[in-house]
């Protein structure tokens, strides 16, 4: 029996981040297990606050240990976290500079701190059978429907199905006929799909398929090309899990991507597949969670914080496009999912399989070093062709006074599919009718007034709107800098070129996939479904279009601005770029139709697009990790980037300055660590917040970088509650 608990206490203040001691009382000595979420008075009022019991022990050595608090009761009927989970935090605390109770809620889902429980409804059932006069017509019509359909519907879903009276189905109720019984409500996706037959793997599938089941590796990556049939390999592995008795988590990049792959898993493995993302709701994401955690689930597949599902015997991690800037959260702790899943694999010894056509620099580095074990398919599956790629110089479009969005080859490429009924996807990673607004007679570029960023024109809503706070004003008629009446919308987003299809091609029925388009719950899956049963010739998106989706009708694949990610001012600009482009260029001819790629560029002779033309991954590389090592960027250093936020722009200037000379004078010690800024964000403004920052690049260990936030938030002390300070480690961007 333990006497005492270390409780982490339901609170996000850095201060409180630490193991608080509370006496088990003698009734819950027996039952109180580490993970298990309590109830515990907290503070000089001693609220009553949650927490979740880290340590157990039998004695402690303090001073004033009568005066040690007592829990108050035990919260649930099982530990919320294991001891695997527990170990994961300690080192995610490390790692991500951060508190254990941001930990706590990535692991876990937030609903467990808002005491959302499992779905319970009265039902209805049968009772005993009717007699009397409640034998006429009526009654025995509700007797029959409830019998058919026994303990499915409550009491006002029947009356609104079947057009029941609720008065009938009471009177029932009150004389037996009927019963009401408590059950429990699945929130989660039960539909069925579709079979999806297993496929005979080629040769080089069936050989990933072994080298990674019989390996002494536990760390891969599959190098595979566009259609080289990456998931078929992961379902194949799957499948031989299930066999050993093993769980699965597949880790997919954009909840567009769900919907796809859940069809092939459930079509594949029947419906008992659970689905996790961002999108579900909180009582949705509780149900997919508990039952995985009571081990009703043996397969997972989710967005990024799918990788913390609690699975009893987790034999593998899979996680699809492994490149994307999306496994990495942008809010405390700012983890990402590639990381965590390399710790989970570690600590419960199962296997992790990193997919892509276009692995990040980083994974490839480490490849090569055998951190992972590399896996090439560099052929399509079914023998099919890569698709043609063309580069259109667009300086040359306007040498012909070709002033439209669409050169002459993609022009010519659109009508020509579609008078083939053929489908095709436009591909533009800016959302919006047009980039900003300005006057042409003097310049003046319309901004955001809480945000340092130009507004965006969006044409359905008929305002300019801030892609950051997400403010909205209506379209100005006039300049208020100098009254002249010529305003102007410049540059292009999806809504543009939606509407510029819709005036050149009008016969064309046209999808449009972006963040604007997918705000509602199933948007993703409607918009899928719709372009997979051909309801659509063309699909317009982001980047979220870029990967993954696979539509064998789709023979043009048309890229507007390969500029865009390009000029970012930001070291992995030209990786974002081939990335992308390697990823578009991949959803074209992907049946037994030819397919083409017409990239547009003003910057055709760039080595990152050039390649990417080419499918050339292996060129872009080497030109890559050169320019890396000699400017020292990852994988060759760690950046350690610390953000500073406030409303009041002196004293933020005022303490960034301090802070920057502290950590000078504290890092000379360190070879071949520097030092960037003090300088304010490239994005100098958000949300009312003006932005500065500091880069620090260089061999940052966890201990280094644990010093680094200490010496940072003392010298901050004075002037806390005003400046909001972020610390990231390896970002994905350092804008």
């Amino acid at each position: 029996m333990y006497k005492y608990a270390g409780i982490v206490i339901n609170n996000d203040a850095a201060a409180l981040d630490r193991i608080f001691t509370y006496e088990i009382p003698e009734k819950f000595q027996n039952i109180i297990r580490i993970g298990h979420r309590v109830k515990v008075p907290f503070g000089n009022g001693n609220i009553k606050i949650y927490g979740i019991v880290f340590e157990i022990f039998d004695d402690v050595k303090l001073e004033n240990a009568a005066k040690i608090k007592k829990i108050i009761e035990i919260s649930d009927d099982f530990p919320i976290l294991r001891d695997t989970d527990i170990t994961l935090i300690n080192a995610m605390k490390r790692k991500y500079l951060c508190t254990r109770i941001q930990c706590i809620k990535a692991v876990v889902p937030s609903t467990i701190f808002k005491d959302i429980k499992s779905k319970v409804e009265m039902v209805v059932t049968v009772g005993k059978s009717p007699e009397g006069r409640y034998k006429n017509d009526t009654y025995m019509s509700i007797y029959n429907i409830v019998k058919n359909n026994n303990g499915i519907y409550n009491r006002s879903e029947l009356k609104e199905k079947f057009n029941l009276s609720l008065s009938s189905i009471n009177t029932m109720i009150k004389h037996g006929y009927l019963l009401l019984r408590s059950m429990i409500i699945n929130r989660y996706n039960d539909r069925i799909y579709n079979k999806y037959s297993r496929k005979i793997l080629n040769p080089q599938q069936q050989t990933a398929v072994e080298t990674i089941l019989n390996s002494d590796y536990n760390k891969f990556l599959i190098h595979g090309i566009t259609g080289s049939g990456k998931t078929e390999v992961y379902m194949s592995l799957v499948s031989e899990m299930i066999k050993r008795g093993k769980d699965s988590i597949i880790l997919v990049p954009e909840i567009s991507l769900t919907p796809q792959m859940v069809e092939r898993f459930k079509g594949r493995f029947g419906k008992d597949i659970s689905v996790f993302h961002s999108k579900l709701s909180d009582g949705e994401r509780y149900d997919e969670w508990l039952r995985i955690k009571e081990g009703k689930v043996k397969v997972a597949i989710g967005a990024r914080s799918a990788v913390f599902l609690p699975f009893n015997n987790l034999g593998m991690i899979v996680i699809d496009e492994e490149h994307e800037n999306s496994y990495k959260s942008d809010s405390d702790p700012k983890y990402n999912a590639r990381e965590i899943a390399e710790m989970k694999c570690d600590i419960e010894q199962c296997k992790l399989v990193l997919g892509s056509a276009t692995p990040s620099i980083e994974t490839f580095y480490r490849s090569r070093k055998n951190e992972f074990r590399y896996i090439c398919l560099d052929k399509r599956v079914d023998g099919v062709e890569m698709p043609d790629i063309k580069i259109v110089d667009l300086r040359q479009e306007l040498l012909k006074n070709n002033r439209s969005i669409f050169s002459e080859d993609l022009f010519n490429g659109i009508n020509e599919k579609l008078s083939k009924n053929e489908q095709i996807i436009l591909f533009l990673n800016r959302r919006g009718f047009s980039t900003f607004v300005s006057c042409r007679k003097c310049g003046f570029v319309f901004k955001c007034d809480n945000c340092d960023i130009s507004l965006t024109y969006h044409a359905n809503e008929k305002s300019l709107v801030c892609h950051y706070c997400g403010k909205k004003i209506n379209v100005p008629k006039v300049c208020p800098k100098c009254g002249s009446n010529y305003v102007k919308y410049f540059g292009i987003g999806t809504e543009k070129i939606e509407m510029e299809v819709k005036k050149y091609f009008p016969q064309a029925r046209t999808l449009r996939m972006d963040f604007d388009t997918t705000r509602k719950k199933n948007s993703y899956e409607n918009i899928y479904n719709s372009f997979k049963n051909h309801e659509a010739d063309i699909l317009i998106g982001t980047q979220m279009i870029a990967k993954g989706l696979d539509f064998e009708n789709v023979t043009l694949v048309g890229v507007l601005a390969a500029d865009l990610s390009l000029n970012m001012p930001d070291y992995t600009s030209s990786e974002r770029t081939f990335q992308l482009l390697t990823q578009v260029s991949g959803r074209a001819g992907r049946g037994k139709k030819k397919g083409e790629v017409i990239i547009q560029t003003y910057s055709p002779e760039d080595k990152s697009i050039q390649c990417a033309a080419r499918n050339d991954y292996m060129s872009f590389y080497e030109n890559e990790i050169s320019l890396r090592k000699s400017m020292d960027y990852p994988p060759f250093s760690q950046i350690l980037l610390l953000n500073f936020a406030s409303k009041n722009e002196n004293l933020l200037i005022k303490c960034i300055q301090n802070v920057g000379i502290i950590l000078k004078n504290a890092i000379i010690k360190y070879d071949k660590i520097l030092m960037l800024g003090p300088c304010p964000c490239e994005i100098s403004k958000i949300k009312e917040n003006y932005r500065w920052q500091i880069i620090l690049k260089g061999q940052i260990d966890n201990e280094l970088a644990e010093g680094i936030k200490n010496l940072t938030y003392k010298s901050l002390q004075g002037s806390k509650n005003e400046i909001r300070v972020s610390l990231d480690m390896n970002p994905n961007s350092l804008l």
